[in-house]
């Protein structure tokens, strides 16, 4: 298990001094392949478009398009603070955006490039960067900024290792949840995000375990979810992401669960009947 939620963060809709990292719209030659099995095309590869001469091709990935490969076909909806920001709303899938005029907006995801996830935290702890026991959100941030998010420094370098990049809509906030997959809103500690090829939307999944480390429950317990949302580093038929809920405590508590949990998933029996008690 894994926890997510919606950052709640500063923005404005014209770049100026504090604010200068964009946010893309889905770019118009985007083609979602997920789950296409054409002759000679890597599956690996869920995005793409069309090359010059009409062939289908891999979309460009983070380090391509933050350099430029993608400006003819999109543009930005909305500027924050830097691309930490930008990053981790990403990551996330959504987030509600404070305007300095008070107003709101939730950014809604419409689409990736396709390319293969590869968690940040894990390469920092890797390469000796920061200590396992020592990785939370606050202290990756905090490794990134120090360490330069300029093109070519290693802050920088770090957030292009991951070759995923989220395309966004923006709503009015309307106060509700943010929109999973499923296309509703999702409810804190009740929505979760799954392998949507092995589990369909709506499923109920009984998660039972002990996360109290990350400050859910005082020891073991169980929860009904339900399956309303995917990710492209959910994989597999026993893997979750809980959604905790929206700011700064959502994403401490997120941050925090990477726990073994019990993974029920519940299901008609086939008989068309009521079970008994």
């Amino acid at each position: 298990m894994t926890g997510y939620y919606e950052p709640e963060i500063e923005g404005t809709e014209t770049p100026d001094v504090r604010f200068q990292a964009p946010i893309l719209a889905r770019p118009h030659d985007l083609i979602d392949m997920r789950g296409e099995r054409l002759e000679n095309w890597d599956p690996i590869f869920e995005g793409a478009r069309r090359a010059s001469n009409g062939a289908l091709e891999p979309y460009p990935t983070r380090a391509q398009i933050e350099r430029g490969a993608i400006d003819a076909s999109t543009r930005p909806i909305i500027w924050l603070r830097d691309h930490v920001e930008v990053f981790f709303a990403q990551v996330q899938g959504s987030a509600r955006v404070r305007l300095p005029d008070g107003r709101r907006k939730r950014l809604v995801y419409a689409g990736r490039n396709g390319r293969p996830y590869s968690s940040i935290g894990k390469i920092l702890i890797s390469e000796g960067k920061i200590p396992a026991d020592d990785m939370s959100l606050a202290r990756c941030k905090a490794w990134l900024r120090a360490n330069g998010l300029r093109l070519g420094d290693a802050g920088r370098n770090v957030l292009q290792m991951n070759e995923s990049y989220v395309f966004f809509r923006l709503d009015d906030d309307d106060s509700a949840g943010p929109i999973g997959g499923q296309g509703i809103p999702l409810a804190p500690m009740h929505s979760m995000a799954v392998d949507r090829t092995v589990w369909p939307y709506g499923t109920p999944i009984w998660i039972g375990g002990d996360l109290s480390s990350a400050g859910l429950g005082k020891g073991p317990t169980g929860r009904l979810m339900i399956a309303q949302d995917t990710g492209s580093a959910i994989v597999g038929p026993s893997r979750g992401d809980l959604f905790i809920g929206s700011g700064d405590r959502a994403g401490e508590i997120a941050g925090l669960i990477r726990h073994s949990a019990r993974f029920i998933v519940l299901a008609p029996d086939g008989t068309g009947e009521l079970g008994g008690a």
